[in-house]
């Protein structure tokens, strides 16, 4: 489970000559809902001079949620509780959470803004996303010293535009755009879609895709707000781009991009997925000065030149 930290040196400049908000990251590999984790974690904060936390370790699957829910309620509560006592026993105040448009779960309303009604979720990921949220509500209420940005991603895809970063799941992939790159390839012979009977235009579900690059600069933003903003309490924001493409969407447009078929089969709907849904991200753009700027074609031609460069992701064979 991976977590970023920061911590105060001198400010460094970044290769393109934008000031970076932070200049030494590093990421600790811990597996948090271990009885030990707790020490394990007290150790690094010891280690480094930490002002900053931010977690983005969980499992995300929401089709996976639904068969080991456990497993999702274990890790992904569990684990964010312990870096907070961890953070707490270290005077480390400012955090970073990875959440998900899932807290939202079917919406009443489109596009989704932040006051839209969290809760009533379709899945057990969703549930764990929104719990948490209420965890760390709960927190800042408690303790007046606690400063937390949730931001709530949509549907993060793609790969740094040099091809060297990309996604590899492990197995099967269980989101759409490692799956359709794997076709493209000939890592896999068919795409399954799940469902083509939704309320929506070719029949298809349509999400709010966003470039992992855009995703990773939100951070950024999160991070820069921490650090230069006085202000203490919980604070949520959308990042998406606020636009919805359906699923078959991404396939004409990856095929376009890769210049490859994409073999595809419609199955069942999978249990959790709700038909429509997409971001409004102007408050993210409001308070932290962010706004997505990388569209569909980036987000598919990226993910191609690191599949193509690497048919068999991270593996030597």
């Amino acid at each position: 489970m991976n977590v970023l930290v920061t911590e105060k040196i001198d400010t460094m400049q970044h290769k393109t000559s934008q000031k970076l908000l932070i200049t030494e990251l590093f990421f600790t590999e811990t597996y948090l809902q271990k009885v030990f984790s707790i020490e394990q974690n007290v150790a690094e904060y010891t280690k480094h001079k930490i002002d900053m936390v931010a977690h983005f370790a969980a499992l995300k699957a929401v089709g996976e949620s639904c068969r080991i829910p456990l497993q999702y309620y274990h890790n992904n509560m569990t684990g964010t509780n312990v870096i907070l006592e961890a953070m707490a026993d270290n005077n480390v105040f400012k955090f970073v959470y990875s959440s998900s448009a899932t807290v939202y779960g079917e919406p009443k309303f489109l596009p989704v803004t932040e006051d839209h009604p969290t809760g009533n979720c379709t899945s057990p990921y969703g549930k764990t996303k929104y719990f948490t949220e209420e965890i760390l509500k709960d927190l800042c209420k408690s303790d007046k010293r606690w400063a937390v940005v949730s931001l709530r991603y949509f549907n993060p895809v793609g790969a740094h535009s040099s091809g060297c970063i990309g996604e590899d799941p492990n197995g099967e992939p269980n989101n759409l755009m490692p799956f359709i790159a794997q076709v493209a390839v000939g890592r896999r012979d068919i795409l399954r879609i799940y469902g083509s009977d939704f309320p929506t235009s070719d029949g298809t579900g349509v999400r709010d895709y966003i470039h992992i690059v855009d995703l990773a600069e939100g951070h950024l933003k999160a991070l820069e707000k921490l650090r230069n903003v006085a202000e203490t309490g919980f604070f949520a924001y959308n990042l998406g781009t606020g636009r919805g493409y359906s699923v078959l969407d991404m396939v004409h447009a990856f095929e376009k991009a890769s210049n490859r078929k994409i073999n595809f089969e419609f199955t069942d709907r999978r249990s959790g997925d709700v038909a429509t849904c997409y971001a409004d991200a102007s408050l993210a753009e409001i308070s932290l000065g962010w706004k997505a700027k990388r569209g569909i074609k980036e987000m598919c031609e990226d993910t191609w030149r690191w599949q193509s460069n690497n048919p068999s992701g991270y593996a030597t064979k």
